[in-house]
């Protein structure tokens, strides 16, 4: 749950990394297992290869997954860090206008100044009502403090 009387608490998916946690060690546990029982044997030479190979995608699966478990927004005094998928991106407050969380959405995401849209991965429609908490507590973050900063950069 939230510390919801820390305006700075990240921003974390809950259900999310839940499940993409646990299926990540259930990959590897069942790549593992098979991997151990699949057939040895070839006219290559050497019989462990498929064994192997098979261990090394459950490995590159199970890091995808755990990425994924590790997406949140992590808010301080001067901006926003968003960490999603792929990328990581570092906001001032100034550069964000406004964040929008529905009409179908999957997660809230940040409108910029600049027009470009940013998608926060750590606010997931999963998560229910604590989700729809959240982004009302990164809306009240950007008006306070996108306020403000927009105000101290006009001459």
């Amino acid at each position: 749950m939230p510390d919801l009387s820390d305006p700075y608490a990240p921003f974390l998916p809950r259900r999310a990394r839940i499940v993409s946690s646990i299926a990540a060690l259930g990959v590897v546990l069942v790549f593992t297992i098979v991997a151990i029982h699949v057939p040895q044997g070839g006219s290559a030479g050497w019989t462990g290869f498929d064994s192997i190979m098979l261990i090394a995608v459950a490995v590159a699966i199970a890091a995808f997954l755990l990425r994924y478990a590790m997406v949140g927004a992590w808010p301080d005094e001067d901006g926003l860090r968003v960490r999603n998928l792929l990328i990581t991106r570092r906001l001032e407050w100034a550069q964000i206008v406004a964040v929008q969380y529905g009409g179908g959405q999957p997660w809230a995401v940040l409108d910029l100044a600049d027009t470009e849209q940013l998608a926060v991965m750590a606010i997931q429609r999963s998560d229910g009502p604590v989700a729809m908490r959240e982004a009302q507590r990164l809306a009240a973050l950007i008006a306070a403090r996108g306020d403000a900063g927009r105000r101290d950069s006009q001459p």
